[in-house]
């Protein structure tokens, strides 16, 4: 199909381009030879009038203008994709389509892992692709390479459709022969001991419920910071450390991990996690029955 004097299979073609700087490789992931992907570089190069990739020594860069592009091909080719998977009904049972989500560990060890157990059977062709939350979150809503992303309300991304998901329970959490566990716990045995936080990186840093824990009127020693919440049970066990956990991650963990956890001795806001919709989705009938999916996960309590 042509636009505007462009072959619109072009803009396939310089996607796996710049990812791969190379037209073999390139080609490869296209099911086309090597000529004929060095035949669409050089029809794109002819109709933006630049050589979009450039050969230094046995490599190829992308000019600023190939670099420039990128994003808005990138945006064009995933709202396209949007249209082509939209249909008016839905059937899970047969839909045979990708998803893509931007998740925390947590999320997806204690929500998505089992949500996708039980739909291994219910809806066994559909496929998904997870990404690790990060301060890129907004640029991968915007340009259509995500279509789901889950976050606290306090690093949701402007602008982006939002819709509310769950609430989360936090609890004191450590090893199971931690001798915090042998009475009733008070605030000041959670601020004796030292902790493992969790740090997300970038301008997220710390995580909202290790946030809200150092804005009480009690220091606490961090002895371990870790970018993975599924981790923090190996940092527990055989220590007297403690972690700010998320009841449900805690409950998962304690089944496979020697480790305890209490309700918190002192008042602590819940987690609040929405779900955000790149905004040609919103209407999608598939991303609506996953929305709903997760939704109904999220509140089970197994």
């Amino acid at each position: 199909m042509r636009f505007k004097g462009l072959d619109l299979n072009l803009f396939v073609a310089f996607e796996a381009l710049m990812e791969t700087h190379n037209t073999a490789l390139a080609g490869e992931r296209l099911g086309l030879s090597q000529p004929a992907a060095s035949a669409a570089l050089a029809r794109l190069r002819d109709y933006f009038g630049d050589p979009l990739l450039l050969v230094k020594g046995r490599r190829m860069y992308p000019t600023p203008f190939a670099e420039m592009l990128l994003p808005k091909i990138r945006q064009c080719l995933r709202e396209a994709e949007g249209v082509i998977t939209t249909s008016a009904q839905f059937d899970p049972a047969t839909a045979d389509r990708l998803f893509r989500l931007m998740v925390s560990d947590y999320i997806l060890a204690s929500v998505m892992a089992p949500l996708l157990e039980d739909l291994a059977t219910r809806a066994p062709h559909l496929r998904f692709s997870f990404i690790q939350v990060s301060e890129t979150a907004g640029e991968h809503l915007r340009h259509a390479e995500i279509d789901l992303l889950i976050t606290p309300v306090e690093f949701a991304v402007a602008g982006i459709p939002t819709e509310p998901l769950c609430e989360e329970t936090y609890v004191v959490a450590g090893w199971g022969q931690h001798p915090i566990f042998t009475g009733d716990i008070t605030t000041e045995d959670v601020f004796r001991y030292g902790h493992v936080s969790v740090s997300i990186g970038g301008p997220r840093g710390y995580t909202v419920g290790d946030r809200r824990l150092d804005l009480l009127a009690h220091r606490r020693v961090i002895e371990v910071s870790t970018a993975s919440f599924s981790v923090v049970p190996y940092l527990l066990v055989g220590t007297t450390r403690l972690s700010l956990m998320h009841e449900r991650l805690a409950r998962i963990s304690a089944k496979s991990f020697d480790i305890q956890y209490r309700s918190l001795p002192f008042a602590f806001e819940p987690l609040r996690e929405l779900v955000q919709i790149h905004e040609t989705r919103v209407a999608d009938p598939g991303v609506r029955w996953l929305i709903e999916q997760i939704r109904a996960q999220a509140a089970r309590i197994d």
